[in-house]
């Protein structure tokens, strides 16, 4: 599988889900902008040229390197009513063998928080992780105080897990993360599944 192009394409309600284009840039800047207040107390330091073109041509071939090589599922979400790009979600460090795992990591544009939008995109994923990549774990970490993505991963079937310290450098310094996981229930407790 290495080497070939792969397409994924997810259609949920209201939204698809695709990787980055470089056709997005305008309106990938301009939501970022906009929402940096709203994000900023959840993740790394921007970088200096964090809304550049350049910066933005380098994630777009990332994801399609990664999608590749099967490492991410990085994808922005399109409302399909209006074209907007609402935000972005990524299934990344997928690990094969015994783990059989990935981690999701999100973001959304401030103006479309709370619509409901980001819930429908990750249990989309979700599905999609454990039907057509055929994992049995997916994790997701955020800061404690960050009650609303605890509450939405907790409706998207994610169980706490624990706390890892120190665990991401976020708005400059190193915080502590509150862990969950969803996991595949047909395969609890089963031995030699998945593991080709």
């Amino acid at each position: 599988m290495l080497g070939t192009r792969r397409k994924v394409r997810i259609e949920t309600e209201r939204m698809t889900l695709r990787p980055p284009m470089h056709g997005d840039f305008r309106d990938w800047a301009n939501l970022r902008r906009i929402s940096r207040d709203f994000l900023t107390p959840w993740e790394p330091t921007w970088a200096e040229d964090h809304l550049s073109r350049k910066a933005f041509t380098n994630r777009v071939y990332w994801a399609q390197r990664s999608i590749n090589n099967g490492s991410a599922v990085p994808l922005f979400l399109i409302r399909r009513e209006d074209q907007a790009l609402l935000g972005a979600i990524t299934l990344d460090n997928i690990r094969r063998g015994p783990a059989q795992a990935g981690t999701t990591g999100y973001w959304i544009g401030e103006p479309y928080a709370r619509h409901g939008y980001m819930r429908e995109a990750i249990t989309a994923l979700v599905h999609y992780a454990f039907t057509n990549l055929d994992l049995s774990r997916i994790e997701a970490g955020c800061l404690p105080e960050n009650t609303p993505s605890r509450s939405l991963l907790e409706t998207c079937g994610y169980k706490y897990e624990g706390v890892a310290q120190s665990y991401l450098q976020i708005n400059g310094r190193w915080r502590n993360h509150v862990l969950y996981a969803n996991l595949r229930h047909d395969r609890r407790g089963k031995t030699g599944v998945g593991l080709a």
